[in-house]
């Protein structure tokens, strides 16, 4: 890997792929989309491809369960099916300047163009600030008629606001390019990884493309988030209480608490 260069694209191979379409899960609020594009690559057995490199990742390496350390990457795994493939992006981390977000973006669709994707779909989250026991999935696209048949799978079509980093990005520079967009998005609080955010999200997305998906892995991993933020609302519960009582009975309950 040479450094001057702020994007490096190392094909393992180029596979064959038939009416393929893109489906991206990058780290971000709540782990979202990662773990929904995790669970997918574990699901269908997607096999790596690609790996993206750029000096726009953190500066940092990652240590890998053997021992060795590697640095932060983006990997593209590819998946056959019976009518069509996918191709499924996860990675380390997203780029951390606006610039190098946009040049990203644009290697991503280009190797998309190369590969005649069609269509492609990010999944993310939509910051709600509270716990919610029932999570909704909002979407977008850069298609009117994928907007008007949203309803048809429970998604919400959003109606205003932005999509910020390269869950948006894709989509916007896939558009100049001619690919169609789409992106949706797990309510979430914003505090915590979030699995169930993520299960949602797959619901969705399997409606949308007919997939046939086991989701008892990332169903128990979404059962230990449910369990963590009832544990996170009962301390807040406990502090509310704390903080009405009386300023000597206040000592006394928060140092239960701790």
């Amino acid at each position: 890997m040479s450094i001057p260069h702020r994007i490096i694209v190392e094909i393992l191979a180029t596979p064959k792929l038939k009416d393929p379409s893109l489906i991206c899960g990058l780290p971000g609020s709540g782990y979202v989309g990662k773990l929904a594009v995790d669970h997918l690559i574990e699901e269908l057995k997607g096999i790596p491809f690609a790996s993206i490199f750029s000096s726009s990742f953190p500066p940092q390496v990652l240590i890998q369960s053997d021992g060795t350390a590697d640095l932060m990457k983006n990997v593209l795994y590819y998946c056959k099916g019976k009518s069509y493939d996918l191709i499924l992006l996860s990675g380390d981390a997203q780029p951390v300047t606006p610039e190098s977000e946009y040049e990203m973006a644009d290697e991503i669709t280009k190797i998309c163009e190369k590969l005649g994707v069609k269509t492609i779909y990010t999944l993310a989250a939509y910051i709600t600030g509270t716990f919610s026991k029932t999570q909704k999935i909002y979407g977008t696209s850069t298609s009117t008629q994928i907007v008007k048949e949203f309803p048809k799978y429970g998604i919400y079509a959003m109606s205003s606001g932005s999509i910020t980093g390269m869950n948006g990005l894709i989509i916007g520079v896939g558009k100049r390019k001619g690919i169609t967009g789409v992106c949706l998005l797990g309510e979430t609080s914003g505090y915590v990884v979030d699995a169930k955010a993520s299960k949602t999200v797959l619901e969705a997305l399997a409606k949308m493309l007919d997939l046939k998906l086991d989701l008892s892995g990332i169903s128990k991993k979404a059962q230990d988030t449910e369990q963590l933020v009832r544990t996170i609302e009962e301390q807040m519960g406990q502090r509310a209480g704390a903080e009405s009582l009386p300023m000597g009975q206040q000592d006394k309950k928060l140092g239960y608490i701790s």
